[in-house]
């Protein structure tokens, strides 16, 4: 079994979302989680997976100093990118409805970075899969709102909610990478890192 390659090594994902530390657990990967506020300011002059990966290994650089020989840690960062302009997490309703509107009968990006780190050693990659929203109407958007709450997600949805099985026509790419983490990219950079 390739995840021999792990058992001597102590994964760390610092992430609080449930979505990553479930795909952890799926892929059978021992792991702890830790986590750090950190500031998500960019560079404005950045696009698409520029500004991922610039976070993503923001994340990271808050755990310098702190690493054992022994340890990874994997940060993340994830926006929606549509006509040059990115889209994270929402500020409150109003935000999110203004976001899906403009979803709405397009098509996107998600751009997924993440970054590893070990004491000596890092390395930031990315993924991006095209998304083709249907035409959604105040009311699916209101209904979606109100019940979901995706208030922490990029974009203001879940692939993996009512809106992916009402409003998402196609996609482009990896389906786990818009639920929030490229995995078999990540299960592959980490058996060989």
């Amino acid at each position: 079994m390739s995840l021999k390659l792990l058992e001597n090594k102590k994964i760390i994902l610092a992430s609080k979302s449930p979505r990553r530390q479930q795909f952890f657990k799926d892929l059978g990967i021992d792991f702890t989680v830790k986590t750090k506020e950190v500031e998500e300011i960019y560079p404005e002059e950045l696009e698409g997976e520029e500004i991922t990966n610039y976070l993503a290994e923001l994340k990271a650089l808050a755990f310098d100093e702190e690493l054992q020989d022994d340890e990874i840690l994997v940060t993340s960062d994830t926006i929606v990118w549509l006509k040059g302009k990115a889209l994270g997490k929402p500020k409150d309703k109003k935000d999110a409805f203004m976001m899906l509107q403009k979803l709405s009968g397009r098509k996107h990006k998600v751009i997924t970075s993440v970054c590893l780190k070990s004491k000596n050693k890092v390395l930031t990659f990315s993924e991006t899969t095209v998304v083709h929203f249907e035409k959604l109407s105040s009311e699916e958007i209101d209904f979606y709102l109100d019940t979901y709450k995706p208030y922490d997600k990029a974009g203001s949805y879940g692939i993996q909610d009512w809106i992916g099985l009402i409003g998402v026509k196609k996609i482009k790419g990896s389906y786990f990478n818009v639920v929030g983490l490229p995995v078999h990219r990540v299960y592959r950079e980490l058996l060989n890192f």
